[in-house]
């Protein structure tokens, strides 16, 4: 089995907790674009035990107080499951992305976005 950049994070950690841990990522789409990840190999969020999923929250709170020392606007937080949904990296991870005014033209729609044509209704 190939290594797994999650299970093994070449990025220093940023906070951790017995079943998950984040990191920044390594292709951020805005500055402090966070990758809440749990600890065990799983391949997707639905995978995750129901305390895995609460260690994942959690540690997303945690995250979204750190990244409120940077003033962000708003924020994007969600995850992909499978290879259609553009999940490229196949150990279950949530992104926290940190959002600023003027960072698009027009952010509405946000993650609707996600399907090209549709974020705009």
């Amino acid at each position: 089995m190939k290594k797994c950049f999650f299970c093994h994070p070449s990025r220093p950690i940023i906070a951790q907790s017995g079943l998950a841990i984040s990191f920044y990522d390594g292709y951020p789409t805005s500055p402090g674009h966070t990758l809440v990840v749990p600890r065990r190999h799983v391949e997707t969020y639905f995978d995750c035990t129901p305390e895995e999923k609460a260690a994942l929250w959690e540690m997303v709170e945690t995250i979204r107080q750190i990244l409120e020392e940077g003033k962000p606007d708003g924020f994007n937080i969600g995850f992909n499951v499978g290879r259609a949904s553009g999940q490229s990296v196949f150990h279950a991870h949530i992104h926290v992305i940190p959002r600023y005014e003027g960072d698009v033209p027009n952010p509405r729609g946000g993650v609707r976005h996600a399907v090209v044509g549709k974020g705009y209704y």
